[in-house]
């Protein structure tokens, strides 16, 4: 009878073979989990309060958002325009106030209405179901279709910028005030 005999033993003499591939792993994971948690952009605050995310262009360098007070600050590469029914101005820096449905205390956004400027002080949108978003720009309430904003406009050249001297500015200081010409169109 042959007797039995205890299976050789295998000794692993380097126990750091695993580590590159555990290393890699964790990484994997890491990075995945970081795409995962991406912080969310502007686009993703307007589209979560109503609101299109074309409003603003492409181009935003970075943002900032007081998610307590709604209070957001918007920096662009350069001024530009982007052409849609009119044209709209867009400032290195836009900021306001964020809220459902609207945009209250707008600055760095000017709209082009014939040859004048005017600048849009609240965007909002009142009832969804109308597709249409208004633009205050102190003077008149321009109403827009929703659709004209659903992605981001190209930001082209500043090339004719508001002035602050130009007769829009005048027009609305003069007359606002007195809430003379306030019209809806």
């Amino acid at each position: 009878m042959a007797a039995l005999r205890n299976p050789p033993t295998t000794t692993t003499t380097n126990n750091n073979n695993n580590f590159p591939l555990l290393l890699c792993l964790f990484l994997s994971i890491t990075t995945a989990a970081a795409a995962a948690a991406k912080a969310p952009t502007i686009y993703d605050y307007l589209n979560s309060n109503g609101l299109p995310i074309g409003l603003f262009p492409e181009g935003i360098t970075n943002f900032s958002l007081d998610s307590a007070t709604g209070r957001f600050q918007i920096n662009l590469t350069q001024p530009c325009n982007v052409k849609l029914e009119n044209q709209l101005h867009y400032d290195f820096n836009i900021s306001g106030l964020l809220s459902p449905g609207k945009i209250q205390e707008l600055s760095g956004m000017s709209q082009q209405e014939l040859f004048l400027w005017f600048p849009v002080k609240g965007i909002r949108v009142d009832d969804p179901k109308t597709g249409l978003i208004h633009f205050d720009v102190g003077v008149v309430d321009k109403q827009f279709t929703f659709s004209m904003f659903e992605i981001p406009g190209q930001c082209i050249d500043g090339g004719e910028q508001p002035s602050q001297s130009s007769d829009s500015y005048w027009f609305q200081e003069r007359y606002e005030n007195q809430g003379v010409l306030r019209a809806d169109s």
